[in-house]
């Protein structure tokens, strides 16, 4: 659509802080308050507007579109999106190696098992790994206990979760993003771990360069909204 205004301003709305555009507060797409906790994310929301051109163009907005999809998708249907995105931990990429070539299941090895160590002991949630595609029961204990994780993230850190997690195919990057323990670009390597390898040995195409552009892009936002939520 055309770009219809010419200011963009932070301001207080209810407990948090809205986006005015030439004064008037916006709302959501489904026309909800559009209501952000922190004044950093506020303002980085509403730097995204400010630097839109002739043509407001929503995907270079990416951390308006995530705070949109918090507050219209992520808080009315809050345990459905619990029941999604704790779904991943019973088929979890981390859990998946390869059989062969031997040096893509060592590196997996290498990559992966020390984030399978640290949902062992910080969630109280140890995964088994196993070689091909067959599917592989985890314990009921540990998805229940990477279920608690997933419940105990507000609307805002749920969010984030669920795109990273889905974008992942693995809860345990996911939940480690949203703890600190990796950042955007650590998620982005562990998880297209197989397709670097691939690209080492074959090369990268131009179709192949930009999913993987974009992929890094979204975590990339995914772990800034968690940031930015919390200041």
């Amino acid at each position: 659509m055309k770009r219809f205004y010419k200011t963009v301003t932070v301001v207080p709305a209810g407990d948090g802080f809205g986006i005015a555009l030439d004064g008037k507060p916006i709302r959501s797409p489904a026309k909800a308050d559009f209501i952000l906790p922190s004044r950093a994310l506020a303002e980085a929301v509403a730097a995204e507007w400010a630097t839109q051109g002739d043509d407001v163009v929503p995907a270079t907005m990416p951390l308006m579109q995530l705070a949109a999809t918090a507050i219209d998708r992520v808080a009315p249907n809050r345990a459905h999106i619990i029941d999604t995105v704790s779904g991943y931990g019973g088929t979890d990429l981390l859990c998946y190696r390869a059989e062969t070539p031997a040096a893509l299941a060592e590196r997996q090895k290498a990559a992966w098992q020390p984030l399978l160590d640290w949902a062992m002991t910080a969630l109280d949630a140890p995964l088994t790994a196993t070689s091909g595609i067959v599917h592989q029961p985890q314990p009921d204990s540990s998805l229940a206990a990477l279920r608690a994780a997933v419940a105990a993230q507000d609307e805002w850190r749920l969010t984030a979760l669920h795109q990273a997690t889905a974008l992942t195919g693995s809860l345990v990057l996911g939940l480690a993003l949203l703890a600190g323990r990796i950042d955007a670009d650590t998620a982005f390597e562990l998880a297209e771990l197989d397709a670097s390898f691939q690209i080492e040995r074959w090369g990268e195409d131009a179709e192949a360069a930009a999913r993987r552009a974009t992929l890094r892009a979204e975590l990339q936002a995914a772990a800034r909204l968690v940031e930015l939520a919390a200041r």
